[in-house]
């Protein structure tokens, strides 16, 4: 008899602390995004109920949106899922500046001029 070496996760717990399964997820025609809604996707991934392509893949969205969400669930908590929100989190020149030399250093020059 063999064994699977990886568990397949099937329920992890959802930003409400509640259990979150696949069946409770939002459903994948949703256009609405409430906080709510974001941060049950961002958990399931996080927890392993979801892999981030399967979450892109589903809910139609980018990886950039998608890490717009933890980042802003990691930084500000579930307020900084509010729409309205992000604008007063990215939009003062100050706070812009410094999002996009952080950004520059996490990735790094661009590719044509790495050696």
């Amino acid at each position: 008899m063999q064994f699977s070496t990886e568990e397949k996760v099937t329920q992890v717990i959802g930003p409400d602390g509640y259990w979150l399964t696949r069946a409770n997820l939002p459903p994948p025609e949703t256009t609405r995004w409430v906080i709510r809604r974001k941060a049950q996707v961002v958990a399931a991934v996080r927890g392993g109920l979801l892999s981030l392509e399967e979450a892109c893949q589903l809910y139609r969205l980018n990886r950039e949106e998608f890490d717009s969400w933890q980042y802003s669930i990691e930084r500000y908590g579930m307020a900084g899922l509010r729409t309205t929100r992000t604008q007063f989190y990215v939009t003062s020149p100050k706070r812009l500046r410094s999002l996009k030399s952080r950004i520059r250093g996490m990735i790094g020059p661009p590719l044509a001029s790495r050696d």
